[in-house]
């Protein structure tokens, strides 16, 4: 099992005229402190059913989390998180939450970030099992993170592909799209990743050097997506029109803004059944079946069975995006 990537606060530094502040923890927690491992995280209400017709409590999707922490916790440390919280289960009302709040923890951190409309707020995110911990205590189920890291939030590393298709497309078609957006990625010199992101869609992930903004990254993943939906107009479309899906794919490409997110691999759902978006190797892909081919007991399983990371690799590739986008 991969070494698990703690990363700590005095890591996240201040960005000369960024407008930036440095991160602080929430409740004043010294940046030094020792990080917990999550296991002293008190879940209160464990018996409260939060999938229905399951019995998946709420110690039960604690108890997923902590299984399956040393692979997802490099993905979500030290990024701006959204997390969808559900008090009531996810049969009842859920809402998604991206600004701080010191009810979510004493190890859940926050960065001053400056918003869309301009002034700024407070966002959060986690270094540890124990922050992780403390957020689904506070009935957190899904978390979706930033493409960016919190001592560089306006420097995307990491980019996502969302296939989304219309209802009636076969898994077959869904596999063979996210083949056709590795290959146009391996064109342009980049490496790739699988993803099934638990809901209906498949992801592909990829890993970039820090060094173009936001506009640079959202520039170069349009682009990607037009020229596919260009050059087979009638199984892909690059703009989320309802008209026109009928029968094709959307490739969703403007996960790859400031501020957007999606989900992380090994993330729970807050859908029926409680399925996972799951992270895979490239030839497993065809034979998942499903984007929700794993439910929770079933990641479970995987987390415990794996000896390598199907994203074996990821954290180390250092590519960058074609200089002619990079640069414009």
């Amino acid at each position: 099992m991969r070494k698990r990537n703690t990363v700590t606060l005095a890591r996240a530094r201040k960005h000369a005229g960024s407008g930036r502040q440095a991160p602080t923890a929430g409740t004043g927690t010294p940046a030094n402190a020792p990080k917990p491992d999550g296991a002293s995280v008190r879940i209160t209400h464990p018996e409260r059913i939060v999938y229905a017709g399951t019995g998946i409590t709420k110690q039960d999707v604690a108890e997923y989390y902590r299984a399956v922490m040393d692979w997802m916790l490099p993905e979500l440390a030290a990024r701006p998180l959204s997390i969808v919280r559900c008090p009531d289960g996810t049969g009842a009302q859920c809402f998604f939450q991206k600004h701080h709040a010191a009810s979510l923890g004493r190890a859940v951190a926050s960065i001053t970030l400056r918003e869309k409309g301009g002034g700024s707020d407070r966002y959060f995110y986690v270094d540890d099992a124990r922050g992780v911990l403390e957020l689904v205590q506070m009935n957190a189920i899904e978390f979706h993170p930033w493409g960016a890291r919190v001592d560089d939030p306006e420097r995307p590393d990491r980019l996502v592909f969302d296939l989304d298709p219309a209802p009636g497309v076969g898994w077959d078609a869904l596999v063979a799209a996210a083949r056709d957006v590795r290959a146009e990625l391996a064109r342009a010199g980049l490496e790739s990743f699988p993803r099934l992101s638990g809901g209906k869609g498949l992801h592909v992930v990829v890993p970039i050097r820090r060094g173009p903004g936001w506009e640079d990254a959202k520039a170069f993943c349009g682009g990607l997506a037009a020229a596919m939906a260009a050059a087979k107009p009638a199984l892909y479309l690059s703009t989320a029109s309802k008209a026109q899906r009928e029968g094709r794919i959307f490739i969703d490409w403007l996960r790859n803004a400031r501020g957007a997110t999606s989900v992380a691999s090994w993330s729970l759902r807050a859908r029926a059944g409680a399925p996972v978006a799951m992270p895979l190797r490239w030839s497993e892909l065809a034979r998942a079946g499903s984007s929700a081919a794993f439910d929770l007991r079933a990641a479970m399983r995987r987390a415990k069975s794996l000896r390598k990371d199907p994203w074996e690799g990821f954290a180390q590739i250092k590519q960058s995006l074609p200089r002619a986008v990079a640069r414009r």
